[in-house]
């Protein structure tokens, strides 16, 4: 390997610590994050959903960790500055419920789709990570299921506040 990429994976496991230090005291300690309206627009229609919306690294690092629910039509956005690389992933480090969780790209588009565990593991680094291997701008998580059950699929259109430009409704 060389010492450019040990570099670099030195630096990506420094920042990782970093932002566990921002949520390891109490997952919970914040200001509540904004909640806004989402929908999904599939051939069959649309889906409203209420999400809250993580903007900064500590809102992104905690994002559902503690959960013992979540609303039926309740998830999180993970919104991002810059197009986030296909290697750089989720995991369910302190999260107690099974979800879904949709990588968008910079078109609004659903890319990659996948259905991710609790880890009950008390290191986060023996957590598994979730890559879509394909360039995202924003992640969705909702409850396990939620995607089949609706029939939510890659390809789709995905809209909230700000980028409500990309979907159109389907023709009536």
């Amino acid at each position: 390997m060389s010492l450019t990429r040990r570099v670099r994976g030195g630096l990506g496991l420094v920042a990782l610590v970093v932002a566990m230090q921002a949520v390891a005291a109490d997952p919970t300690d914040s200001d509540e994050t904004e909640t806004l309206p989402l929908r999904v627009y599939t051939e069959d229609g649309g889906y409203a959903f209420r999400v809250e919306a993580a903007r900064t690294l500590p809102e992104r690092s905690r994002g559902l960790m503690e959960r013992e629910q979540l609303d039926e039509d309740a998830g999180m956005l993970f919104l991002y500055r810059e197009t986030q690389s296909g290697r750089n992933g989720f995991w369910m480090y302190r999260t107690r419920i099974p979800l879904d969780i949709a990588f968008i790209d910079e078109a609004g588009r659903i890319a990659s789709l996948h259905t991710m565990q609790p880890c009950d593991s008390e290191q986060a680094a023996d957590c598994p990570v979730t890559r879509p291997l394909t360039p995202y701008a924003a992640a969705l998580e909702v409850n396990a299921g939620t995607f089949e059950r609706l029939g939510i699929q890659e390809g789709d259109c995905v809209s909230w506040p700000g980028n409500e430009a990309f979907c159109r409704p389907p023709e009536e």
